[in-house]
C-alpha cells in the first residue's frame, strides 16, 4: 500500500493520473458530440437519444460521478505537477526553447482553467437550465407517444443566440488545443510507442483535435446561419 502511495505520489504517477483520466474524457468529448450531432437529423432523433441517456437511470449517474471524478483527479494532478514544476526551476530560462514547444503545449493550463469555466457554464445551460430557463421548458412529443424534453429546442435556442454560439465556439478553440497536445503526450507518458512514433502520434493528435473542433463547432454555426432550424 505504502510502495502504491509514493508512485503516484511521484512525479511520474501524476503524470499517469493525468494520462488516464485525460484519455476518459477524451473519449466522453468524443461519445458526447457524436451524440449531439444527431440535432442534424430532426428533434425526433435528437430527442430519443435524450431519452435514452435518461432512462439509463442509475447507469447515467455511475458515468456522471466518473466523470466528475475523473475530472477533478486531472485539475488536482495537473495542478500538483505545475507546482512541482515550478520549485523546481523557480527561474525562468533566459530564452524560450520553441522548437518542441507549441502553441497547444505553451497554453495547457490557461486552456484548461477556460475549460473549467465552460464545463460550469454548460452544465448550468444545457443540464441545469439556470443561465435560460425559457429554453428549458419545451416538450417534445415522439412518435411513439412519450412526452420528452425537447433537447432540440433547447439547442436550437440556445445558438440562435449570436453571444452563446460565439462563446462555444471560442471554448472549441481551447478544448481542441488542448487535446491536440495532451493526447501525444498521454502516449508518451504511458510508453504505449517508442519515441520514434512521436511524429506520427503528434499529427495524429492534432487531427484528433481539429475534428473535434469541427465536429462540435458545425452546430452552432449551422444554427446561428439558420441552416438548422
Amino acid at each position: 500500500m505504502t510502495l502504491s502511495l509514493d508512485f503516484f505520489r511521484s512525479s511520474i504517477g501524476k503524470k499517469i493520473i493525468m494520462a488516464i483520466t485525460g484519455f476518459i474524457w477524451f473519449g466522453f468529448v468524443i461519445v458526447h458530440m457524436v451524440g449531439n450531432l444527431q440535432v442534424f437529423q430532426g428533434p425526433e432523433k435528437l430527442n430519443t437519444y435524450a431519452k435514452f441517456l435518461k432512462d439509463l437511470g442509475p447507469l447515467l449517474w455511475v458515468a456522471r460521478i466518473g466523470l466528475i471524478v475523473a475530472f477533478f483527479g486531472h485539475v488536482c494532478t495537473a495542478i500538483l505537477l505545475k507546482v512541482e514544476n515550478t520549485k523546481a526551476r523557480p527561474v525562468s530560462y533566459a530564452k524560450g526553447s520553441t522548437i518542441q514547444a507549441s502553441v497547444a503545449s505553451r497554453t495547457m493550463a490557461y486552456s484548461g482553467l477556460l475549460l473549467l469555466t465552460f464545463l460550469v457554464y454548460h452544465l448550468a445551460h444545457f443540464t441545469l437550465g439556470f443561465t435560460n430557463p425559457d429554453h428549458y421548458t419545451h416538450e417534445y412529443i415522439l412518435k411513439n407517444g412519450d412526452v420528452v424534453h425537447d433537447v432540440y429546442a433547447m439547442v436550437i435556442l440556445g445558438f440562435q443566440d449570436p453571444v452563446i454560439a460565439g462563446s462555444y465556439i471560442l471554448f472549441m478553440v481551447f478544448l481542441a488545443l488542448h487535446f491536440s497536445h495532451a493526447l501525444g503526450s498521454m502516449f508518451q507518458t504511458l510508453g504505449i510507442l517508442a519515441p520514434k512514433h512521436n511524429p506520427t502520434i503528434q499529427k495524429l493528435s492534432t487531427g484528433l483535435g481539429l475534428i473535434i473542433f469541427l465536429g462540435n463547432c458545425s452546430m452552432p454555426i449551422s444554427i446561428l446561419l439558420g441552416y438548422v432550424r
